[in-house]
């Protein structure tokens, strides 16, 4: 599966998984959008997602996400949905249907050195869970919804930015710089 037969790219994985910087450097490498959903449900609600979370509780904020990224329209598009995307079934069928779903995969041991403060963050948290809880209940949802598994150890963003065109996008599309 090429993202020619679905012209749209979604990355998915935890948060500080680099899905907005590598997004960016994506979206500049082939001439796309980038569409980073946290800012759309942001605008939409006109509030943070920490905000969202103190207010709806989690279960009204994974609504809210579920909604918002089951209605993106995207043509030529690299999505940069939140880690919690994959709570959402309708969300995730829909990302399915438009986009070449590419899952960052980090270890945990390199997430806790990139995270700071998760609820500062707006991280979908459960209370009493650890992020290694958190790391461990995400990581069978990301597999199975990636079309393509990109291990981020040991990669500059350039290189994981040259994967993933590599196998999405076919050996022409890489280019050495």
């Amino acid at each position: 599966m090429t993202v020619e037969t679905k012209m749209n790219v979604t990355l998915i994985g935890m948060p500080a998984a680099g899905k907005s910087v590598i997004g960016v450097l994506l979206a500049k490498r082939i001439g796309f959008e980038l569409i980073d959903t946290d800012l759309v449900i942001q605008k939409q609600e006109k509030r943070l997602l920490k905000e969202i979370i103190a207010q709806e509780g989690l279960d009204g904020f994974l609504a809210i996400e579920n909604s918002v990224n089951a209605s993106i329209e995207a043509e030529r598009s690299v999505i940069a949905p939140g880690g919690s995307v994959i709570y959402g079934r309708d969300a995730m069928e829909h990302l399915r249907q438009i986009s070449t779903i590419v899952y960052l995969r980090i270890s945990c041991e390199e997430l806790k050195k990139r995270l700071g403060d998760l609820k500062d963050r707006g991280v979908a948290l459960r209370e009493g869970m650890t992020l290694e809880d958190l790391y461990e209940e995400r990581i069978p949802l990301y597999e199975s919804w990636a079309d393509v598994t990109v291990e981020e150890e040991g990669k500059t963003p350039g290189m994981i930015v040259e994967e993933i065109c590599a196998r999405c996008l076919g050996p022409d599309s890489v280019r050495v710089s």
